[in-house]
């Protein structure tokens, strides 16, 4: 696989997240200080997420996601969308309960490009840690199934 990469770009207020490879924990402060930055943004109106170059996406990554749709929705925006084009992809979307929150599509009339991508920062330890906590708990909101898969794993991060 592919490392992973997060591209980003603003088009007028609709922001495109585009990721690509083996998209991992080590993206995580990065994108999240995206996150904030995004929405921070006054023109702010929507989030496409273009997934069709992604490999693998881990949970935490998910939960990053999740938190974006979630924060769209309590502004009273449209909830996000996302490309993707994979078998695999679209599984592990619709396992966690993503078609919920968010619309997904399997093509789009226009091509979506990102200007710049994030950088892996460095795993500061106490924040990827909240951040890993944060994410996880997000995707347990979200359905049973979730919370029955990451309980132990966000209870043992806890109480480390």
């Amino acid at each position: 696989m592919k490392p992973g990469k997060i591209g980003v770009a603003d088009h007028d207020g609709v922001n495109v997240i585009k990721m690509s490879g083996d998209v991992r924990l080590t993206l995580c402060l990065s994108f999240d200080a995206y996150i904030e930055d995004m929405f921070a943004s006054d023109n702010f109106c929507a989030v496409i997420f273009d997934l069709t170059e992604a490999e693998a996406i881990d949970s935490t990554t998910l939960g990053l996601m999740a938190k974006i749709s979630l924060l769209a929705k309590a502004r009273g925006e449209d909830q996000p969308t996302i490309l993707s084009t994979a078998a695999g992809i679209n599984r592990l979307l619709e396992c966690m309960g993503f078609a919920e929150i968010f619309t997904i599509v399997d093509s789009m009339a226009e091509t979506l490009s990102a200007d710049v991508y994030l950088p892996e920062g460095d795993l500061d330890e106490c924040r990827t840690k909240t951040k890993v906590i944060e994410a996880h708990k997000i995707l347990m909101d979200l359905n049973d199934k979730n919370a029955n898969t990451f309980r132990d794993l966000v209870n043992t991060l806890e109480n480390c």
